[in-house]
């Protein structure tokens, strides 16, 4: 621990040159302050702990550019709203899938049930062969929820890039399926269009 307490801009330009200390004060200084937000907005305690665990995460992936953060305070704020809403905005996309797929009970036979789980695993398996940067604006996109412009900011990209990798993935993931022979219309669309 440092031997002395540093503003909140010092210590993120000293986490921007690696100091794993200033990491931890930092992280120390504000958790007591971010996770009651984050179970305010959430609801759920296991859910705020991931939350801010992600916002810190975050903090210290990109601590190259924290030193030009002028209000680390705001910054961190940002975050974990960011990450709050984002995961309310997921858990009302996948409590709507699930309430409509409920009032359709026929879908849910043994049948279907295997073809949904292997869809799932030969999509896994499609995404695991996408190169690196479109692998991980699909992920941020289909698991983290993030809009094309949330992920072209968070990458760094054009808009337009992140859209035409989207795409592109999405055809490679759509051509895999098929020379798998997996074709289930209904549950493709479901699964890739979400």
């Amino acid at each position: 621990m440092h031997a002395h307490s540093y503003s909140d801009k010092e210590l993120f330009r000293l986490i921007s040159e690696g100091d794993e200390n200033a990491f931890r004060q930092l992280f120390h200084h504000y958790v007591p302050q971010l996770q009651p937000l984050a179970r305010h907005i959430t609801k759920i305690d296991a859910v705020a702990e991931d939350i801010i665990q992600e916002t810190f995460l975050k903090l210290w992936i990109s601590r190259d550019k924290l030193s030009t953060i002028e209000n680390p305070r705001s910054w961190l704020l940002k975050i974990v709203f960011h990450q709050s809403f984002s995961y309310l905005r997921r858990q009302a996309v996948h409590d709507k899938a699930i309430n409509k797929l409920g009032e359709d009970q026929e879908l849910f036979t043994p049948e279907t049930n295997l073809a949904y789980t292997t869809m799932v695993k030969l999509i896994g398996e499609a995404v695991a062969q996408l190169p690196p940067q479109a692998k991980r604006i699909y992920l941020l996109s289909r698991e983290k929820g993030m809009k094309i412009p949330e992920i072209a900011d968070e990458l760094s990209l054009s808009p337009n890039t992140v859209k035409n990798s989207l795409v592109r993935s999405l055809q490679t993931i759509r051509k895999y399926l098929e020379q798998a022979g997996h074709l289930l219309p209904f549950l493709l669309l479901w699964l890739l269009e979400l």
